[in-house]
């Protein structure tokens, strides 16, 4: 038996019934002969950690535009912390770590710069709307290796697809990344809201806190025990109704006093007249898009093609796009 063979029927004797086996992945868009070492979940998660989307990921906005100060999170960093949430729930029900490591390093390739504000522009510009969710999937089946994908497995491309909205993913491996999203993201803006002062720890309701802890530690502590409680032995994620009631008003809380609040998301309207300026120019100049997305124009037009290239721009590099391309440059002497 190879290393892989080995590692497979490891899985067929430890993992639970309900845990989707690599064995019996539906396999990917493109067959492949198989790695002798690595399970396919295993290559997936290889593919995207390898891939330069995942690492645009450590310069593109969370919550926070370009924050001044080491320790508030990027996409990059987000993606690591769902990735370890998303692996504890997923031992402690002896499912498949590996597919799940793959779907949560994944779910986020497709986010624009500038987070939500440039998901929502990308939405107005784009005929047929933008969802960062759906650009993930493109990313990995369309833009990455000079157009030809990552050829990723299918349980993989379905669990990043669904991770946000919509039907849930067909295997509990990427039910678990969905909830380990929103537990992520919602405990780590909290801490990220309270650093900037945009919140004060008086701002969380006592009650929920008396449900979900007092600490950032705590509620996720919390939150994955009551995920793995009311999820044991069952064929989809579950929370019990005091905790998901909870986490509710909790996310609640945030789109009022943070997601919203003019203090944090002040510079939300400039970074979108930016990129709005960007998508109008590259409309205009085709031309001047790079290589790798003239394929893309000829096939799919050229609005499609300026959608990629803005989508997988990360911050810095659309700031500097837009002064190269519409700030005037000091007159030097040669």
């Amino acid at each position: 038996m190879t290393l892989r063979e080995q590692a497979q029927e490891r899985e067929r004797t430890t993992l639970s019934p309900l845990a989707c086996l690599s064995a019996e992945s539906r396999g990917r868009a493109r067959p492949e002969e198989e790695c002798a070492i690595r399970t396919p979940f295993q290559r997936d998660t290889d593919r995207i950690v390898y891939s330069k989307a995942f690492r645009r990921l450590k310069h593109k906005t969370q919550v926070f535009l370009q924050p001044e100060g080491d320790h508030y999170r990027t996409r990059m960093t987000h993606t690591l912390e769902v990735s370890r949430i998303a692996r504890t729930i997923a031992r402690a029900l002896s499912l498949n770590e590996d597919l799940t490591e793959a779907v949560a390093l994944g779910h986020d390739l497709g986010h624009t710069p500038f987070g939500h504000a440039g998901e929502r522009l990308l939405d107005q510009m784009v005929s047929g709307g933008f969802a960062h969710y759906k650009q993930s999937v493109r990313v990995v089946e369309r833009l990455e290796k000079g157009g030809e994908g990552l050829n990723l497995t299918w349980e993989v491309r379905n669990g990043i697809v669904c991770h946000t909205k919509g039907a849930p993913a067909a295997t509990l491996e990427g039910q678990i990344v969905r909830l380990a999203d929103q537990i992520a993201y919602i405990n780590h803006d909290i801490e990220d809201a309270l650093r900037g002062g945009i919140i004060y720890p008086m701002d969380i309701p006592l009650e929920i806190s008396n449900v979900l802890g007092f600490t950032l530690s705590k509620r996720i502590d919390t939150l994955v025990n009551d995920a793995i409680r009311a999820s044991q032995g069952q064929k989809e994620m579950r929370q019990s109704p005091e905790v998901a009631e909870a986490m509710l008003t909790l996310k609640d809380l945030m789109f009022e006093k943070v997601y919203t609040n003019p203090a944090a998301k002040g510079e939300e309207g400039k970074a979108q007249d930016m990129l709005r300026s960007l998508f109008e120019h590259y409309q205009k100049h085709p031309d001047q898009l790079p290589g790798d997305f003239q394929s893309i124009r000829a096939e799919e037009g050229i609005d499609r093609a300026v959608c990629d290239y803005i989508a997988g721009m990360t911050d810095p590099f659309a700031v500097e796009t837009f002064k190269e391309l519409f700030i005037p440059k000091g007159w030097t002497v040669l």
